[in-house]
């Protein structure tokens, strides 16, 4: 399969797992009890594949790794700028409903804007099919781990766009189309990013370091402040180990990958 193949195919995949899996949590009570659950072990899976993949490839492609340090600190930097700016999490209030909607069961409507949560989570769509080309031109392995790196942490996010649509005023299946048009941004960002990059091919590192900065930053920044609502031993033993699978599933995938 070729690489563009390749490209196309995760995008649409984790386009539509994502927001299938969204749709399912967000519109299932039952479901929704796993949630904390699952942004643990996205916590894990993005941090694993920052440190264990990402990092380690664009460090091989690179002569100035100083240079690509200043590049990830940058791109954190970046993406606080981004998300004051309502361009990458659509927050725009003191409370932010889309964060409030991972950890807690509020279910009050603060008149969130859908369109405003579709134009903002277009344009991270967009990026994310960007960031999907370059790890893809790098190589196949790294293309399959951010992906799936990706589609886990785009999964709690969708819910919380899920959610704020039907409080926005919504029907349930215009909520689904929207987010799964928003969705399909990813192929136009990896379509772009595949015949731009192969020009630019020094652009390659650069951008790996800013995925690699997206990654850490909504883990640390966006994700794990959600679970210190948490506090319990019980809970917190919970959440380690499910950041630890999610690292450690990370790290398997990447020996058999290698080992096939």
């Amino acid at each position: 399969m070729s690489i563009l193949a390749w490209i196309i195919a995760a995008s649409i995949c984790g386009g539509a797992l994502s927001v299938v899996c969204a749709a399912a949590f967000a519109l299932n009570d039952h479901a929704q009890r796993y949630l904390g659950a699952m942004v643990s072990y996205a916590i894990g899976a993005l941090l694993g594949a920052v440190f264990l993949d990402i990092l380690p490839e664009a460090i091989k492609l690179t002569s100035n790794v100083a240079a690509l340090s200043g590049t990830v600190l940058f791109g954190i930097l970046l993406f606080f700028v981004l998300e004051k700016l309502v361009l990458w999490r659509h927050c725009h209030h003191e409370h932010c409903e889309a964060h409030e909607l991972l950890t807690s069961e509020h279910d009050h409507d603060h008149g969130r804007s859908g369109m405003m949560i579709m134009v903002g989570d277009t344009f991270h769509n967009f990026v994310d099919g960007v960031i999907i080309a370059a790890a893809f031109l790098t190589n196949i392995h790294l293309g399959i781990v951010t992906a799936l790196a990706i589609i886990a942490h785009e999964i709690p996010q969708e819910v919380g766009d899920f959610a704020i649509l039907l409080h926005s005023g919504y029907s349930k299946s215009k909520a689904f189309q929207l987010n799964l048009v928003s969705s399909f941004a990813s192929i136009a960002g990896g379509v772009l990013g595949y015949f731009t990059l192969q020009t630019m091919q020094s652009w390659i590192p650069s951008l790996l370091a800013l995925a690699a900065a997206s990654m850490i930053y909504v883990a640390v920044a966006d994700l794990i402040p959600g679970l210190h609502k948490r506090a319990q031993l019980r809970d917190t033993v919970q959440q380690v180990g499910l950041i630890v699978l999610g690292v450690a599933t990370v790290g398997g995938l990447l020996e058999m990958l290698m080992a096939g």
